[in-house]
């Protein structure tokens, strides 16, 4: 019988300690066998968004705690983990640090194999933790600090087909959130919020949707909300009104350039055989899953989506993305360093600055 590989991953990358052990199984996906994740939310609650010194220091507080619980719940000793993952990049360098320097040491002291893995790889594969998912597939990644459209060729092999021009979606939600005074995190309160508003109420901006193929732009969108809001102080109904409205929006800008990217994906690959997978924080919102799945139907491709406790910041997807990486034997000496900024697809421009043309 072959062994099943067994790893540690590990997560600081923004603001959630994390540390999880996960193993293959005979059904080309993954047994959990922990996975623990340390929210800041509270540290971070009072000041709207994440403070990357305060973000830091939790980590440094926190993380051998966290490792020591997820090998506990496990029920896996060190000597019986084949690898170890841990996040390098992209992210906040003084939180990366923590986990990415803490895993080499593990790494070298154990004298186990050590995988760097891109946080944005660890979301890529990650709803292949709980599906088989063949290659290649259409990604979308939305999340706090990224909005693109990948083919996803294989492990280690994307292609870059749009991305954010400006603001992450992510950051979108939270800004809004902000503005409204709605609170923190800013997602699930924009979520909530709009439950209760009229969608319909606020004509908000749809920036470059009829342009930059698959490229987003939320920008524009964010300010339109800034303007409206101060027209709305103390007027719970329309601030309701204004979050609904753009949510909205948001979803109808994801539909047309979903729709682009996945007629872009069929020319690439050359298949009318597509699944689209929607990975990252942002994709644990249900309204924006409702509306995907609306645009499945008629277009005819599948969506397929981590499950909402792996939608956000977590150690288990990036143990996967260690243990797809270590099988392929791209592993890393632990003299590596954090990146601030690792796109997938090394290749694509840069689409972010002044005077970018579209």
């Amino acid at each position: 019988m072959t062994k099943k590989i067994t790893f540690l991953g590990i997560e600081t990358s923004c603001d959630e300690t994390a540390a999880s052990v996960i193993r293959e199984n005979d059904k080309g996906t993954a047994d959990i066998l922990s996975n623990i994740v340390s929210s800041q939310i509270s540290e971070h609650k009072k000041f709207g968004g994440v403070v990357p010194e305060i973000a830091a220091r939790a980590h440094i507080e926190s993380i051998e705690y966290i490792i020591k619980a997820a090998l506990e719940e496990s029920k896996v000793s060190l000597n019986e983990i084949d690898g170890i993952a841990a996040t390098a990049g992209p992210g906040l360098i003084v939180c990366l640090t923590v986990g990415l320097n803490i895993g080499k040491s593990i790494a070298a002291f154990s004298n186990k194999p050590f995988v760097a893995v891109n946080h944005l790889e660890g979301h890529a594969l990650s709803p292949g933790l709980e599906n088989n998912i063949k290659f290649p597939y259409l990604l979308l990644l939305i999340s706090g600090g990224h909005s693109q459209f990948l083919i996803v060729k294989d492990v280690n092999k994307y292609e870059q087909l749009g991305t954010t021009i400006d603001d992450a979606l992510g950051e979108a939600f939270d800004k809004t959130a902000k503005m409204l005074n709605l609170g923190y995190p800013g997602g699930p309160s924009v979520e909530k919020a709009s439950k209760l508003g009229d969608k319909n109420f606020f004509s908000l901006p749809e920036p470059i949707i009829n342009k930059a193929g698959c490229n987003l732009s939320f920008a524009g969108l964010k300010t339109a909300v800034l303007r409206e809001s101060k027209k709305i102080i103390g007027n719970d109904k329309l601030k309701f009104n204004l979050a609904a409205s753009f949510q909205y929006t948001i979803n109808k800008i994801l539909y047309k350039k979903t729709k682009i990217a996945v007629e872009m994906f069929k020319k690439k690959i050359n298949t009318s055989n597509i699944n689209l997978v929607v990975a990252g924080g942002v994709a644990a919102n249900i309204s924006i899953r409702e509306n995907l799945k609306k645009l499945s139907g008629e277009l005819g491709f599948k969506t397929v989506y981590p499950n909402l406790k792996l939608c956000g910041d977590n150690a288990a997807m990036i143990a996967w993305a260690g243990i797809k990486r270590f099988k392929k034997n791209l592993l890393n000496n632990i003299d590596i360093e954090a990146k601030s900024r690792w796109p997938l697809d090394e290749n694509a421009p840069y689409m972010k600055g002044p005077g970018l043309k579209l």
